[in-house]
Formats: C-alpha cells, sequence, structure tokens
C-alpha cells in the first residue's frame, strides 16, 4: 500500500477505465514490455492510461518494463466473485456493512476538503443498478459498474467491488455519517425485497452544468467557450465526451458531478 497520499488518491479514478482495467489485468501474470501492452490495447492513448495508473500507484514502470506494483495486485485481489456479480434481484441481496474507512487528501477538487475512500462488504455487484432510484440524484454506469450519488458538493461512487470513494467531504466525522445513511438505505431497501420505483425526472438548470464544466474557453471540444458547450449539452446535441479537458485526472470529480447531471437533462 503506498505511503503518499497524493499517489492513492486517483486509484479509484484509474480502475474506473476499461482501456486501464484491461493493462491491469494483463499484467496480473506477468511483468510486461510497453511493446507487448501496445499490440495488446493499441496505440491511441496508452501513454496517457499508463501515466494514470502510475500515478495511482498501480504500477510500476522501469524503462520498458511495466509490472503490477503491491497496491495493483490488491485492488486485483479485491475483485467480486462471480457469483456476486450475477445477483439481479433485491432480495437476493444480503445486508451490507462499511468495513473500512480511509483518509485521502487533498481533495482533488478543493485542497481544503477531504476525499475518502471506505469499503463495504458484501459487495452489492449487479444491486447497484436496481437501487439507483433510491438516491434524489444518482446515475448508474454500466462501463464502470459503479453507481454515482449527488448529494450537494458531496459526490459518493460505489462501485460493484465494493469500494466506496467519496469527494469534497469536511471532516471524518461527515464522512462516517454519509457512510451509515447510505449503509442505512440499502438496508431498508434489501430488508423489504421490492425493487424500486423509478423516481420523477429532476430539472437541471444551465448553470448548474456551466459550474462543473473546465470554464477555459479552450475550444478542444469546438464550441466557442465553455458555455456553449453546455448550452449544446443541454440541448442533447453534444455529450461530454466532446470536453476532452474532463478526462484529466484534476477533472475527475467535476466529470463525476456532470455525468449525474446529464443524466437527467
Amino acid at each position: 500500500m503506498p505511503e503518499n497520499t497524493d499517489e492513492t488518491k486517483l486509484a479509484n479514478f484509474a480502475m474506473a477505465n476499461i482501456t486501464r482495467r484491461k493493462i491491469i489485468n494483463f499484467l496480473e501474470n506477468s511483468d510486461r514490455n510497453i511493446k507487448e501492452i501496445r499490440d495488446f490495447i493499441g496505440k491511441f492513448t496508452l501513454e496517457f492510461h499508463l501515466k494514470i495508473l502510475q500515478q495511482a500507484s498501480l504500477i510500476e514502470m522501469r524503462e520498458e518494463t511495466i509490472k503490477l506494483s503491491e497496491y495493483g495486485r490488491k485492488f486485483l485481489k479485491d475483485k467480486p466473485e462471480e457469483d456476486t456479480e450475477k445477483i439481479s434481484e433485491i432480495s437476493q441481496a444480503k445486508p451490507v456493512e462499511i468495513t473500512e474507512v480511509r483518509q485521502l487528501l487533498p481533495c482533488i477538487a478543493d485542497p481544503s476538503k477531504f476525499r475518502v475512500i471506505a469499503n463495504m462488504s458484501p459487495p452489492l455487484g449487479g444491486i447497484l443498478k436496481i437501487i439507483e432510484p433510491l438516491f434524489t440524484r444518482s446515475r448508474y454506469l454500466d462501463r464502470t459498474g459503479s453507481l454515482i450519488i449527488q448529494k450537494e458538493e458531496i459526490i459518493v461512487t460505489i462501485y460493484s467491488t465494493g469500494k466506496v470513494g467519496m469527494g469534497m467531504i469536511k471532516n471524518e466525522n461527515e464522512a462516517r455519517e454519509i457512510l451509515e445513511n447510505l449503509k442505512t438505505t440499502i438496508n431498508e431497501a434489501i430488508k423489504k425485497g421490492v425493487t424500486p420505483s423509478s423516481r420523477e425526472k429532476i430539472k437541471v438548470e444551465l448553470m448548474e452544468i456551466y459550474k462543473y464544466l473546465p470554464q477555459t474557453n479552450c475550444g478542444k471540444c469546438g464550441e466557442q467557450g465553455c458555455y456553449s458547450f453546455a448550452i449544446r449539452l443541454m440541448a442533447r446535441e453534444v455529450n461530454l465526451e466532446g470536453c476532452t479537458l474532463l478526462k484529466e485526472p484534476r477533472y475527475a470529480t467535476n466529470q463525476e458531478y456532470l455525468q449525474v447531471l446529464t443524466a437527467y437533462i
């Protein structure tokens, strides 16, 4: 486990990308050189993905050889069991407990706030998609197997592996309170054994979208500025993938917010 918190704060962000997960799994049985990895996943954006994985302390790079770090191997061991992934009815799920809480400093979006990672056991797997309606502002992402929940400035991400990430947290007490409420809400739904009803659509304001864009007006999206991009997002004429800056680690939290908000446009 890395001692430097700056090296670990991007771990969950790194593993949320399908290409980076492929790289990590490819390294599970043996170290690889750059050419082998490039041949496996293709040349496109390879350096970017390797850099993210290295910053998250999931891999070690020595000259042309890439290997899993001890931390990276722990992530692989924490993958959910196949039976957990196959659970698709809320009545089949077991009550959850928060088994570990760790604080990571600083929060990516605001150095004055905390970013917290916790573990939820047992992992909810496929149940995450079913419980999405339990939360006012939330979105389940199939590609990452995660449920993103927004409450004011706080973003909570629950992964199918049992990992829980939280950003913009004031202190440990707030983190534990949020986790306890999260556990209670989920366990009450599991106890009832009834699939939550779909919720009403939430109104999203233009300025709320604009607030979480980079606001650099770089023009890489093809628009005159971030405000113009926000207008087109609201009109469903573009999607978040058009903003390439959001893919950078420093905007990871912004991207999480926008993924939730744009789900309700």
